[in-house]
């Protein structure tokens, strides 16, 4: 799973060179700030996409010494980072978007370089989709969140390329840096987003879900025990962490609740195979 997640980085990496390549052409033939900044954004996603290709190598590394958890929640850690890049770069874009505002200058071939820009979002939009479906199949919260990322740069290119036309047809220079300023506001809100996101992952959410399908498992096997209570779960990049307490009959021998306790843990591993569970065991008077 996780080579095949290094494998997704490394085409997220590559196709977010290409892609600013040809975006970076069709400022060059323009002049267009909004078109830098979409440029610049693209900057931002090679940066995010390597932040994402090194989480996923160390998240993959087994649990050590230091890290008896394992090293999932590096995931967040580059997605804070992530977030403080595209905040950075939404920053540059304003300083250059007013220094236009206040000194207009012409654009020059535009209909040729919003056909390039429209080129790259295509592509943008493909790598997306690739993404998407990997962080499906694998379940890795740092390849969808690059994915978002990207499909978000897609719908900012999108309304470059119409502000530009506006500019275009309508001879109103002052579009293309106020198109600018509102392409960094939502640049702005999207890093804002992803840092959010990220906190809240540091900060070890619940799974209600797991713990749904923890709830029925068990109730599968009513027969065999007394009673189940203090279900937890914890969040860390794609591991989930759960623990409960298993008050069962008092007059099973140590071996016989190991043996049932380790029943149980392997039916959970086969359903929940992204899930540990620690299972506590204890007599029923200790339920009150």
């Amino acid at each position: 799973m996780r080579m095949d997640n290094k494998g997704a980085a490394l085409v997220a990496v590559g196709g977010g060179l290409i892609i600013f390549a040809v975006k970076l052409g069709a400022w060059y033939i323009s002049g267009s700030v909004a078109l830098l900044s979409d440029a610049l954004e693209s900057i931002i996603n090679i940066a995010a996409s390597c932040l994402m290709l090194y989480s996923v190598y160390i998240s993959g590394k087994p649990a050590d010494d230091e890290h008896h958890y394992g090293h999932q929640k590096v995931e967040y850690i580059t997605s804070l980072t992530e977030g403080g890049l595209i905040i950075t770069a939404a920053i540059f874009i304003i300083h250059t978007a007013l220094e236009r505002i206040s000194n207009p200058a012409p654009i020059t071939s535009v209909e040729s370089a919003v056909g390039i820009n429209l080129f790259a979002t295509a592509l943008n939009g493909g790598l997306s989709w690739y993404l998407i479906r990997r962080s499906k199949e694998t379940g890795s919260i740092a390849l969808e969140g690059d994915a978002k990322h990207l499909l978000s740069d897609v719908v900012t290119s999108v309304g470059v390329a119409f502000g530009l036309y506006v500019s275009l047809f309508t001879g109103w220079t002052l579009a293309d840096p106020i198109i600018a300023l509102i392409v960094s506001v939502l640049i702005i809100r999207m890093g804002a987003m992803i840092i959010l996101k990220s906190s809240r992952g540091l900060m070890d959410p619940d799974c209600p879900e797991t713990e749904e399908k923890i709830e029925a498992l068990l109730d599968r096997h009513r027969s065999r025990f007394v009673d189940y209570h203090d279900i937890k779960t914890r969040r860390s990049g794609s591991q989930v962490f759960a623990e409960l307490h298993l008050s069962i009959d008092g007059d099973m021998t140590v071996k016989e609740a190991h043996d049932f306790t380790d029943h149980l843990e392997d039916d959970l591993k086969k359903e929940l195979p992204e899930v540990t569970v620690t299972i506590h065991v204890e007599p029923p008077e200790d339920h009150g």
